[in-house]
C-alpha cells in the first residue's frame, strides 16, 4: 500500500515584462546620446555649456526621470510581494560599488566637476529608501512623490551648503558636478515608479504587458535593458575614448577662457532674456572679471559663500548697468 502525500502546487514565477526591458534599453541609448554630445563639448567641438541649457538640459532631465521611474517600477516588481533580501543586497552592492568607482575615477580625471552623487548614487540610496514604500498605498506614495519633487522650491537653505550635505539637493545653489542627481527632487521619480507599478498591478495592466511578445526588432533593446549597469559603466569610457582618439587626429579649435565665458554666459542668459540684453550683460561680466583678475577663480569651482556673494553682486551690477544702457539707447 502506498501513501500519497499531497504536495503544494508549484507557483509559476512572475513573468518578466519585456516591455520594461525595452523601455530601459531606450532610456540607456538616449543617455548615451546625451553623453556623446557632452563628450564633444568637453573636447571643444561644440559651444561651451551646450548640454547644460535649453533643449539639451530638458532632454537630460527626461532621460534621468525615465530611468529612475523604471528603477521604482523594477523595485516593486522584484520586492513588492516579499522582499527578496539576497537578491536585493547583491544588486545594491553592485550599484554602490559602481557608484564609488565612478566617484574615484572622475575625481582623478575631472576634479573640478567630479561625480560625488550621480545617478548610480541616487539609485543605490533610492533603492534602500524605496523599500519603506512598497507596502504603503499608491495614493500616499504619489503624495510623498509630489512633496519630494517640489521640495527644492520651498526647502532650499544655506544650511545645506556644506559639501557633506550636497547629496540632499537642498543647498542654496547647486554645486558643480558633471552628474548631479541628489535625493531631492530625484527620489520623487523612483516613488512615482513604485506607485505606478502598484496601480498597474492592481488594475491588471502589468499582467497584460507581461503577455506582450515583441518582434525580433526588440532584441538589442532587451539585451541592453537587461544589462543596464554594465552598459552604463562601459558606454562612457568607449565614447569619450573615441572622441579623444579623434581629437588626436583633428583637434578642436582652442579658445581663450574669455571667449569660452562669453559663449557659455550668452547661452545661459538667453534662457530668460533677449539676445541684445545678454550680449551686453555678458561683456560687462567678462570685463569686470578680467579687470579684477578673477576669471580663473570663476573656473576653479570655488564654493565659498564669500565668492558666491561676490558673483551675485557683480551679476546684479551688470544687470542694472545693461538695463540702464539699453533704456538710454531706446530713448535716443
Amino acid at each position: 500500500m502506498s501513501i500519497h502525500t499531497p504536495t503544494a502546487p508549484v507557483q509559476d514565477r512572475q513573468k518578466r515584462i519585456i516591455a520594461i526591458d525595452i523601455a530601459r534599453g531606450i532610456a540607456l541609448l538616449a543617455m548615451a546620446s546625451y553623453h556623446f554630445t557632452w563628450d564633444l563639448e568637453f573636447f571643444g567641438y561644440t559651444d561651451p555649456g551646450l548640454t547644460a541649457f535649453g533643449w539639451w538640459k530638458f532632454y537630460a532631465r527626461c532621460i534621468a526621470s525615465t530611468f529612475l521611474f523604471l528603477v521604482g517600477v523594477s523595485l516593486y516588481l522584484a520586492n513588492g510581494k516579499q522582499i527578496r533580501w539576497p537578491g536585493f543586497w547583491k544588486r545594491f552592492a553592485m550599484v554602490a560599488v559602481a557608484a564609488i568607482a565612478i566617484s574615484v575615477v572622475t575625481r582623478v580625471a575631472t576634479p573640478d566637476g567630479f561625480v560625488f552623487f550621480g545617478i548610480l548614487h541616487q539609485i543605490a540610496l533610492a533603492s534602500l529608501l524605496g523599500l519603506a514604500f512598497l507596502r504603503l498605498p499608491a495614493l500616499l506614495t504619489l503624495v510623498v512623490a509630489a512633496l519630494v519633487i517640489a521640495a527644492p522650491f520651498y526647502l532650499r537653505s544655506e544650511i545645506f551648503d556644506h559639501p557633506a550635505l550636497w547629496w540632499v539637493g537642498l543647498s542654496a545653489s547647486n554645486p558643480r558636478s558633471n552628474d548631479y542627481v541628489p535625493l531631492f527632487p530625484w527620489f520623487g521619480a523612483v516613488l512615482l515608479g513604485i506607485a505606478a507599478a502598484k496601480l498597474g498591478s492592481a488594475s491588471g495592466v502589468l499582467a497584460r504587458l507581461a503577455n506582450l511578445v515583441p518582434g525580433r526588432w526588440s532584441n538589442p533593446l532587451v539585451f541592453i535593458g537587461r544589462h543596464g549597469l554594465a552598459f552604463y559603466l562601459i558606454h562612457q569610457p568607449v565614447l569619450i575614448g573615441s572622441v579623444w582618439l579623434f581629437s588626436q587626429i583633428m583637434p578642436a579649435q582652442v579658445e581663450t577662457k574669455g571667449v569660452t565665458f562669453l559663449k557659455s554666459c550668452q547661452l545661459s542668459c538667453e534662457q530668460t532674456r533677449d539676445t541684445e540684453f545678454c550680449s551686453n550683460y555678458c561683456v560687462c561680466m567678462l570685463d569686470t572679471l578680467e579687470g579684477e583678475a578673477t576669471l580663473d577663480r570663476l573656473y576653479s569651482n570655488d564654493q565659498t559663500p564669500e565668492w558666491k556673494a561676490h558673483i551675485g553682486e557683480l551679476a546684479g551690477a551688470c544687470t542694472a548697468k545693461t538695463e540702464s544702457t539699453l533704456m538710454e539707447g531706446g530713448q535716443q
